[in-house]
């Protein structure tokens, strides 16, 4: 859909945001990750009958961290989530960049106070399983039934009024349009905009979490990390209100392409893979319970999300390096979006292309921007810190810092519609 074309469907069906209730249509969501609940918490909220199909028998979530910008956050907050978020989310003073080795550091930017005051919402740091439990529960509030489990969606197809949901045991739902929310491995991505096709980025990514209770103080601070270098760089920032760190560490090795969250490696494994950084980051992983490895696949952006009554979110749609900690972000902006435009008065089918219009431009940079940072926390010049403290203060000074994230974090999820028309 061209600008003018939202430019048009706006002013023939959004009018006053407070009117914008629908009643009776259903919507069917595949998925019941970060990006279907939210999607489905949102258009509950708008008064549409919402069923989420979900393939797993019990809902359990990676034990992972995830950072949200302010412009995830406001989503969050607009949905009614602020003091379930706030309870136990971190909200961190500010990031920071260390070398690898030497642990020099030098200050990325001011969050706290200064975000708000910026962007007008925080930024936290959250344990996944704490935000999938916010979504979960507030969807189940709205409606209790919303959600079903052990339910994996075997066929989705359009009939003459809507659309035809098949899972593997025979079951069939039917409504007015369905949401592929089943991540980067999803079956409607498959079926109806063309076969996934991953490509392995040369890196593979260790993860864990460590209970701060067994770091030293200098461990425990409320600042986010990027330890940077040459082939690698690790990220640790605390979760939980403080009681977890999380551990990302991430390097160029080609041996290990095993895309999965779920594959145990060792601590052995791990220090040897960052033989030479700083004592810091090996304090960290001596203290990781299970860590976990995978290898990072890249995909290219889809140019097309819907298609007739059926639409791509999140990492079915866009999956992302996670080098701009924006992956749930987009999910939860799309989840939002989608609601935004499916509840102006219009087909179904209509608002589906306009929920893609808006937003397939802003991820598809997101993907290519976050390829860029990955290249930029491993650049060769890390290698001595003479070299470094130059390349540092060239590529995170200020005003590029505000460059990389300035337009990532004011985006108003509530009016993108509107915007993307302006």
């Amino acid at each position: 859909m061209l600008r003018e074309d939202v430019s048009q469907f706006n002013e023939q069906n959004i009018g006053n945001k407070q009117d914008r209730i629908v009643r009776n249509k259903k919507i069917l969501i595949s998925g019941a990750g970060i990006g279907g609940l939210t999607a489905a918490l949102a258009l509950l909220k708008r008064g549409f009958k919402v069923q989420v199909l979900e393939q797993a028998s019990q809902l359990a979530e990676v034990g992972a961290g995830l950072q949200l910008g302010p412009n995830a956050v406001r989503a969050l907050f607009k949905l009614g989530l602020e003091a379930s978020l706030r309870a136990v989310a971190v909200e961190p003073s500010g990031k920071e960049i260390r070398l690898w080795n030497t642990g020099q550091t030098w200050k990325l930017f001011d969050l706290g106070a200064d975000c708000v005051a910026r962007y007008g919402y925080p930024y936290f740091m959250i344990y996944r399983p704490d935000l999938h439990g916010i979504l979960y529960r507030a969807v189940q509030e709205s409606d209790h039934d919303a959600v079903l489990l052990d339910c994996k969606v075997a066929n989705v197809s359009e009939t003459a009024d809507g659309v035809r949901v098949t899972t593997d045991d025979g079951r069939v739902f039917e409504g007015d349009a369905v949401i592929g929310a089943d991540g980067v491995h999803s079956l409607i991505r498959a079926a109806h905009f063309g076969q996934d096709r991953p490509e392995f980025s040369g890196c593979m990514a260790w993860r864990g979490v460590v209970p701060t209770d067994a770091l030293a103080a200098s461990l425990r601070r409320n600042t986010g990390v990027n330890w940077v270098g040459p082939g690698g760089h690790v990220i640790n920032y605390p979760l939980h209100r403080g009681e977890l760190m999380n551990f990302v560490g991430i390097l160029e090795r080609s041996d290990w392409q095993v895309e999965s969250w779920t594959t145990q490696g060792t601590r052995e494994e791990c220090h040897r893979d960052f033989a030479g950084w700083h004592d810091d980051i090996h304090t960290m992983i001596d203290h990781i319970d299970v860590p976990f490895k995978w290898a990072l696949m890249g995909r290219r952006p889809l140019d097309r999300w819907t298609k007739g009554r059926i639409a791509l979110m999140g990492d079915a749609a866009h999956p992302t390096l996670p080098f701009l900690a924006q992956g749930a972000g987009m999910a939860i902006e799309d989840g939002f979006v989608l609601s935004e435009a499916l509840a102006c008065q219009s087909g179904v089918a209509t608002a589906l292309k306009t929920y893609e219009a808006v937003r397939i431009e802003r991820c598809t940079r997101i993907v290519e921007k976050s390829i860029e940072n990955g290249r930029r926390f491993h650049n060769p010049e890390l290698a001595h810190a003479q070299g470094a403290a130059a390349y540092v203060s060239r590529e995170w000074a200020p005003e590029r810092v505000e460059q990389r994230y300035g337009w990532l974090f004011s985006y108003k999820v509530d009016d993108a519609i509107e915007a993307s028309a302006a």
